[in-house]
């Protein structure tokens, strides 16, 4: 009479699949939130269409004889051609914030000057008239920052300003039915 020394084996079952390494909280901490990287067509896309409209701005100012890219416009084509979707992209935002930054930015500078002081009050209370009026719209405060410290001309200022900011929202609508998986843009007109 024999024993078996070995019990009966069981019927087969796979094997649980190995379960990844929990992220090290040092490095979800550092990716937190992020959106995920952009495509390469979509990089390229976004960064010639930036391109391209600020080109455009520096040729239209070299024809007049006056610039015409002053940084926080290359903000907005950078909001409208990287980030189409957010309300800070809007055409309502870059639009209007941009002439609201420049009343706001006349008249800081009629009542107190053309001192660093007063362009962040300027910046500060076109923040709060931006949000008041549902126009977000962050390099508008820049627009502000610009006008209080360089004190352009209005006559010529402003429309080429509001010319500009109409130029960036109409680019960001061409190019974003240029390439078909690209997101639509505007998202909203008003």
């Amino acid at each position: 009479m024999t024993t078996a020394l070995h019990p009966p084996s069981a019927p087969s079952t796979p094997a649980p699949a190995p379960t990844p390494a929990p992220e090290s909280p040092r490095r979800r901490a550092f990716a937190g939130r992020a959106p995920a990287r952009p495509t390469a067509a979509a990089a390229v896309h976004s960064i010639s269409a930036a391109t391209t409209v600020l080109l455009s701005l520096v040729a239209i100012g070299a024809a007049l004889h006056e610039p015409i890219l002053i940084p926080p416009l290359a903000a907005s084509a950078a909001l409208v051609h990287s980030a189409p979707t957010l309300p800070l992209a809007q055409p309502r935002g870059v639009v209007l914030g941009h002439l609201l930054g420049a009343a706001v930015g006349y008249g800081v500078l009629a009542l107190a000057g053309g001192s660093a002081w007063a362009a962040a009050v300027a910046a500060g209370v076109t923040l709060a008239l931006v949000m008041a009026a549902r126009t977000p719209h962050s390099p508008a405060c820049a627009t502000a920052v610009v006008v209080v410290l360089q004190s352009p001309a209005p006559a010529r200022f402003v429309p080429l300003l509001f010319g500009s900011t109409v130029l960036i929202v109409l680019t960001g609508y061409a190019a974003s039915r240029v390439r078909r998986k690209a997101p639509r843009y505007p998202a909203y007109w008003w």
